[in-house]
């Protein structure tokens, strides 16, 4: 029995000691590479985070019945042209109004546990500024069936989740029904009463603090009626009032650049993910813009794309449809607007924008898509081939980090 009790102590101090051992040792590697940590932060110091000149637009529309009741989006109408829609809804979960398939399902932009991965994967990919798709409080885009302020709600979610991950967000200004210069100044007044205390509010530092704004389709109200709003002698100026903003135009035609310094717009941003679509989505444009902007001090942001697929939603748009390549493409578009940065007084170009993060109707997602064939109607949707289903993320966090070398940030 002696015997018995004196081998289980030994036993048991042996145990002990070995427990006491690794638990010091494993608090001794903790400590190691905390202290390593802390000396990568030090050096760190003075660099700002990998992207953070870098923008992604995003697209928080979505909706699927376990969460609103029914279907946004996904179920988008199959357009006869521009103007009149055939009112032919995609029928989801197996048809949906998109070329590729998410590989996150069909899930609902208000899905807070949703909202975070997608930060998540956005900040890891070099993103740090996430553009938003906004139509105001009081309106909404036709795809989501008259639910008006749907994108306004999900705002704070989106500024919330941001924040947790040390990134900004901006508004993307879309063109709702009825939608003047006098809308946007209001427009502009309701943000910054309801955001404009929030830390995730992107404001652009070199611009006075002040937060930005991009506007989409800006030509359909003349440039006379922007100056009203834009510039200092505007009748109804923001400027120098508490909602002033940075506004940034969409430049589509060559005309558009003077839209934008007779409007009293801060820049422009080129949006399109078709290079040669538009005037301003041809790479072969962006040295000139550069240029303008430059010489009249404006803020130039071209958007680069992964390819564009849409005949799920425009069958009859062919022309403008750009296979990814294999990631070609993306690569190609990216090198164009890194082979623009030059250093100075103002930096041009003042932000990189990736279109998009997550507009599947249009295919140009950099979210992870996968293979699939619906069971209903045997659609075989695109998906990116030999290319893993984050392949767009880890490109882009490759371009985001050749951005910020090239602009002298790392």
């Amino acid at each position: 029995m002696r015997k018995r009790t004196r081998a289980f102590f030994v036993s048991f101090g042996l145990a002990l000691l070995f427990w006491i051992f690794s638990s010091i040792s494993v608090e001794l590697v903790r400590a190691r590479q905390e202290a390593k940590d802390l000396d990568d932060l030090k050096k760190m110091d003075n660099k700002p985070p990998i992207g953070s000149n870098v923008i992604g637009f995003y697209y928080g529309w979505y909706g699927n019945p376990q969460s609103n009741g029914r279907y946004y989006h996904w179920n988008h109408e199959v357009l006869v042209n521009e103007k009149d829609p055939l009112h032919k809804f995609y029928e989801p979960p197996e048809d949906i109004g998109a070329d590729f398939y998410p590989e996150l399902g069909l899930y609902s932009s208000h899905d807070e546990k949703l909202i975070d991965k997608h930060m998540r994967q956005m900040r890891d990919s070099g993103i740090r500024i996430v553009c938003i798709s906004w139509w105001g409080n009081r309106n909404a885009d036709r795809q989501l069936g008259g639910d008006k302020g749907y994108t306004d709600r999900g705002t704070r979610l989106l500024l919330d989740a941001a924040d947790r991950y040390d990134m900004k967000i901006a508004l993307h200004h879309e063109p709702y029904d009825g939608r003047s210069t006098s809308s946007v100044k209001e427009d502009l007044q309701y943000i910054v009463q309801e955001y404009g205390s929030h830390g995730a509010l992107y404001r652009r530092k070199e611009a006075g603090n002040l937060p930005v704004l991009f506007v989409y389709d800006p030509y359909h109200i003349q440039p006379k009626e922007w100056s009203d709003i834009l510039t200092v002698k505007g009748k109804n100026s923001i400027r120098g009032t508490t909602h002033d903003a940075i506004l940034i135009s969409l430049i589509v035609e060559k005309r558009d650049e003077l839209l934008m310094t007779d409007g009293g717009f801060d820049g422009c941003y080129t949006y399109f993910a078709t290079d040669g679509f538009t005037y301003g989505s041809t790479t072969a444009n962006w040295p000139d813009i550069a240029a303008f902007t430059r010489t009249n001090e404006k803020i130039f942001v071209p958007s680069v794309g992964p390819g564009y697929a849409d005949m799920r939603i425009r069958p009859w748009n062919g022309k403008n449809q750009r296979s990814r390549e294999d990631g070609r493409y993306y690569d190609r578009m990216w090198e164009s607007a890194l082979s623009l940065v030059v250093q100075g007084d103002l930096m041009v170009p003042g932000m990189i924008s990736v279109t998009s993060f997550n507009e599947w109707h249009e295919g140009t997602q950099i979210e992870p898509a996968v293979p699939k064939t619906s069971k209903k109607s045997g659609f075989k949707y695109l998906d990116y081939g030999e290319l893993s289903p984050d392949h767009y993320l880890k490109r882009t966090l490759h371009f985001a980090t050749k951005y910020d070398e090239k602009r002298g940030d790392r």
